[in-house]
């Protein structure tokens, strides 16, 4: 769900999320949750950003190129590390990724 109440429209597809994550297309265990991450990195930058990706899309035709890396370094962030703590290190978002959602913040919100 977007902040504005209405659903978004996938900005990444499953096939797009498994070339990033370096996933056989015939494995398929995965592929409900993979889903599942693409949602959390749309409403995650969408809340990041304080804009929604509707919005952004309607604008420019498409979700800009560093909004669709930002989800993927997220994706791939969160299905290698499916817990807040892996091995005593906390799991958080890396530089690249807001580094990418800093250029589409709006900060007037």
């Amino acid at each position: 769900m977007a902040l504005s109440g209405t659903p978004t429209p996938k900005c990444l597809t499953l096939a797009e999320a498994k070339r990033h994550l370096n996933i056989e297309d015939d494995f398929t265990d995965d592929d409900q949750y993979i889903e599942s991450l693409i949602d959390v990195a749309q409403e995650v930058v969408s809340q990041d950003i304080c804009v929604s990706l509707g919005e952004l899309i309607g604008k420019a035709g498409g979700l800009p190129a560093p909004l669709r890396q930002a989800m993927l370094l997220m994706i791939g962030n969160y299905y290698a590390s499916r817990e807040s703590v892996a091995f005593g290190v906390l799991v958080q978002d890396t530089k690249a990724y807001r580094h990418l959602i800093a250029l589409y913040r709006n900060y007037s919100r």
